[in-house]
């Protein structure tokens, strides 16, 4: 459910008061029962859904089910600001979903936003979801990706201050979402052959190391390594014309250098619709693309369409990956 102060219950209930969505799969709501029925009321849609404990999560036959926590006790009007208890209690959300999907209770997860300040308050350490699945999975290797409209998005790096990146700016950091961004294309996307474009660090992708190096010392031996592995990646481009291209379908996904040069397009393109995609992990994980919005929670003015198009990924993706698997072991079977 996300931070019980933002809109993560609001944008929940009005995402699965949609009956299609709600038939395509099973939910569990990891979250608090009565901010799920508050933001409903306020909505004026019938809750669809019965309650349970948060510790009696089994595998479900139908419908929605909400696993409260109520040993957290946050008033039903949201606080719409950080605070240590809520970041305390998004943490056990995710911590419980996590902890069912490695015991495959559940296929996937889908998150509502949360609050880096609440989650530093309650004494918590990571920037975001993507760090702490990172961890739980044990996955050295992960990568953001952002899907929406037209455009396929991976991030070489998440959440770094742009002015500490030149710490950190590596072939490998580059060749890292390529490689990710390749194998999701083809598995999730379908996409035997995908061209992957990359952009540049600096403007005009550095004009051949007058506008820094950056661009021949590491981004071009990362889209070499690509290369040599079998991957169709090209660049680097200017970013400033480099999504206009891909946006026209001229490239089947574009590797950004930074958080804001991947996240400016794809919000102003589709700010109702993308997802955001971690991959390298063992299981489906989507996200909306949107933060908390302290400033409109508990007022019935959240749109629901990032929710609903990150549950519908997640959906889709599981299918495929459920189907994928479901092949390799028919084949398996075959070879034996």
């Amino acid at each position: 459910m996300g931070d019980p102060g933002g809109i993560g219950a609001e944008v929940i209930v009005k995402a699965l008061a949609d009956e299609s969505l709600r038939r395509s799969a099973r939910f569990v709501v990891y979250g608090l029962h009565e901010q799920l029925a508050y933001a409903a009321d306020r909505a004026e849609l019938n809750p669809f859904w019965f309650r349970i404990p948060a510790d009696h999560v089994t595998r479900i036959e139908s419908g929605v089910v909400v696993a409260d926590f109520d040993e957290f006790s946050l008033a039903v009007d949201p606080p719409r600001r950080p605070t240590a208890e809520s970041g305390r209690a998004s943490m056990r959300f995710v911590e419980a979903a996590v902890d069912d999907a490695r015991t495959r209770t559940i296929d996937a997860v889908v998150t509502a936003p949360i609050n880096k300040s609440a989650w530093e308050l309650a004494g918590f350490s990571y920037p975001g979801h993507t760090e702490y699945l990172a961890r739980r999975f044990k996955c050295r290797r992960v990568t953001m990706m952002f899907v929406g409209g037209s455009l396929r998005i991976a991030l070489a790096s998440i959440h770094d201050a742009l002015f500490d990146l030149r710490h950190k700016f590596t072939i490998g950091l580059v060749f890292q979402p390529i490689d990710l961004m390749h194998t999701a294309l083809q598995d999730w996307f379908g996409l035997s052959a995908p061209k992957i474009a990359v952009a540049g660090l600096n403007p005009h992708a550095g004009e051949n190391g007058r506008i820094g190096d950056e661009e021949i010392r590491i981004i071009e031996p990362a889209i070499v390594m690509a290369r040599d592995a079998g991957i169709d990646a090209v660049g680097p481009f200017p970013a400033d014309s480099l999504f206009r291209r891909a946006a026209g379908g001229e490239f089947d996904g574009v590797v950004a250098m930074y958080h804001d040069q991947g996240l400016i397009p794809i919000k102003l393109l589709a700010f109702d619709e993308a997802v955001n995609l971690t991959l390298g992990l063992p299981i489906v994980r989507t996200s909306v693309d949107h933060g908390t919005a302290f400033d409109i929670a508990g007022r019935n003015r959240a749109e629901c369409g990032s929710m609903k198009a990150a549950i519908r990924t997640a959906v889709d993706l599981t299918r495929r990956r459920l189907h994928l698997g479901a092949s390799v072991a028919r084949e398996v079977n075959r070879a034996i």
